[in-house]
């Protein structure tokens, strides 16, 4: 959990217009009450089907032509069950038999249609791009020309080649006050900060939806800088972030620093506008594990690209293993916020989690069957993963390279821990009134990207062992996440008849362009309303399923990130990259 703490009075609303690469956006978001709520984007021919209807008393359904009455299909709903997150109850129409390419509504007697969606075969290709293209519109350090940006073109903002070492970090060779040069990176989130800590998760999810859907991300082209170097550009944009962890170790010792920050949160201006002093503060053991699990990953994923990155792989594995023999000799030193320092932190108490993925990245990158010893597999269960429970990550991998690993690995608990965890998962999705994984416990301070990671993790299940039911689940999560939600909305900017308008992003409000910056996934619903007394605008609802608020001032529900962005490019590619064909007739 973390707080990006909005300026009072500085938020603004926005005209709904036209969206880069997307449909067009509805303005605010209404609380989809006697609404259908189904994937406002659309499905591949071969995607499961599913729109949720509020209670009614008829039984049927039609599919329509968009905008017509042209009925293409009929269905008849499920049964009506509750669903408690929203304290609503609903009926499934599942309609998997529409696999002619076109633009449909879904029509249920007595209610308005549904919001138009698309079947074709390209239904997430734009998504996906739009998703990963928002990392390069998050970056720091460089301007943004219109060329690669559109109306997003802003100034360069934070060098960041005068940081000055904190207090917290300094150390003999590095005394306090020490000038610094950590250029690059993202802003982590609706700030101006970048952090290690969560850059572990977001790098490594994008590196591993390349190692996974390689041939699906080799044939785009975003229109970065980067484009057209020989290399696919989801690894020129990781790159970006990857080639500033770099600069966050000290050579001396292999720790890692914590985060590069202000000592407090900018206002809500440019990055350009945004010139506080930097620093770089306190070396950590989940930094420098996080660290080391991500630069072993980039090690094997850029190997074949050396020639390109001049021998870019070899330095950060070693730069892997000087990380994970420092935190081997710092166990347990735990981020504590300085005094002077008033952003966010990333705490996390409990590194076993981060211990255990290092060890397996160092082990699947080296072959030394030492680094599985020290992860202590059976003592490790699979999780849906957080920036704060990083466990499922080194199961993804392990499973993912299970064919090459040498007999040290038990094989036997690496399928069992992956399919137990997507098999818990899809008995949620069978039995929820929705259609999705999402439980009560699940509406948490950046709940869309829990969706998503659980979808990842169910896409693990079906890539072990092929069992469509995982896949059927996985992609309730893309769906969750564009729009069969208690509020009738897609969390993703840009994207959907009706999505989120006010993200609490300083640029989007700052830049002066109506619509938000496309392709970034909103916090989304939860009950906890951390902002509400920085918010004039007020919560629709306490329940947790429409406890969100489309208001640039809400940090706990509205705020973009990019470990939320992360699981979005990779289940968008694994939905297109996975989903089989339809049969030719």
């Amino acid at each position: 959990m973390r707080a990006t703490h909005f300026i009072p009075g500085a938020a603004r609303r926005f005209v709904a217009l036209a969206l880069l690469g997307g449909a067009a956006a509805a303005a605010g978001a209404a609380s989809g009450d006697g609404r259908i709520k189904l994937d406002q984007i659309g499905f591949l021919p071969g995607s499961d089907k599913v729109a949720v209807a509020p209670n009614v008393d008829g039984a049927g359904f039609a599919i329509v032509k968009a905008g017509s009455d042209t009925v293409v299909l009929r269905g008849t709903l499920g049964a009506p069950a509750v669903y408690a997150p929203s304290a609503e109850t609903v009926r499934l129409a599942g309609f998997s038999e529409l696999v002619a390419p076109g633009r449909y509504q879904l029509r249920v007697p007595g209610l308005p249609d549904s919001a138009p969606f698309t079947v074709g075969a390209d239904a997430y290709q734009a998504l996906n791009a739009a998703a990963i293209k928002a990392y390069y519109l998050n970056r720091a350090g460089i301007a943004l020309p219109e060329k690669y940006a559109g109306v997003y073109a802003r100034k360069a903002g934070h060098p960041d080649t005068h940081v000055l070492v904190h207090e917290s970090a300094a150390s003999p060779a590095r005394p306090a006050g020490t000038v610094l040069s950590s250029p690059k990176g993202w802003y982590d989130a609706g700030d101006y900060n970048k952090y290690i800590v969560n850059s572990g998760i977001t790098t490594y999810t994008l590196l591993a939806s390349f190692e996974d859907f390689a041939a699906f991300h080799q044939a785009q082209n975003l229109n970065i800088p980067e484009s057209g170097n020989g290399v696919p550009d989801i690894l020129n944009e990781a790159l970006w972030n990857l080639e500033w962890m770099l600069t966050m170790q000290d050579p001396a010792d292999g720790g890692v620093y914590h985060k590069l920050t202000d000592k407090s949160f900018d206002g809500m201006v440019m990055p350009d506008q945004a010139v506080q002093q930097r620093y770089v503060v306190q070396k950590t053991t989940a930094a420098a594990l996080d660290f080391a699990a991500v630069m072993a990953t980039a090690s094997r994923v850029l190997k074949p690209y050396d020639g390109q990155l001049h021998g870019m792989s070899a330095k950060m594995l070693a730069a892997s293993k000087a990380a994970w023999q420092w935190a081997r000799s710092h166990p347990a030193v735990y981020y504590r916020q300085p005094q002077d320092i008033r952003t966010g932190e990333y705490g996390d108490a409990d590194v076993s989690d981060e211990f255990a993925w290092a060890a397996a990245e160092l082990y699947i990158s080296t072959g030394d069957d030492a680094f599985y010893k020290a992860m202590k597999a059976p003592s490790v269960p699979a999780t849906v993963p957080s920036w704060s429970d990083v466990r499922g990550l080194a199961w993804m991998s392990l499973a993912r390279h299970r064919k090459q690993l040498s007999p040290a690995a038990d094989q036997a608990l690496i399928a069992a821990r992956i399919d137990g965890l997507a098999g818990e998962l899809a008995k949620v999705w069978k039995q929820s009134a929705y259609g999705v994984t999402m439980q009560t416990a699940d509406y948490v301070w950046g709940s869309s990207a829990v969706a998503l990671n659980q979808a990842m993790m169910l896409v693990q299940g079906y890539r072990l062992n092929g069992k469509p039911e995982y896949l059927r689940a996985a992609q309730s999560g893309l769906d969750y996440v564009l729009g069969r939600n208690a509020v009738d909305t897609s969390f993703v900017t840009g994207y959907g008849v009706k999505s989120a308008q006010h993200p609490h992003h300083r640029p989007s409000v700052a830049d002066g362009v109506a619509a938000p910056v496309p392709g970034f996934l909103v916090g989304g619903p939860q009950p906890g309303q951390q902002d509400k007394g920085d918010c004039r605008a007020s919560y629709p609802s306490p329940l947790p399923a429409k406890s969100w608020l489309d208001d640039a001032c809400s940090y706990a529900s509205n705020e973009i990130a990019i470990n939320w962005n992360a699981p979005l490019v990779y289940v968008s590619a694994a939905i297109q990259a996975l989903t089989p064909p339809v049969p030719a007739k």
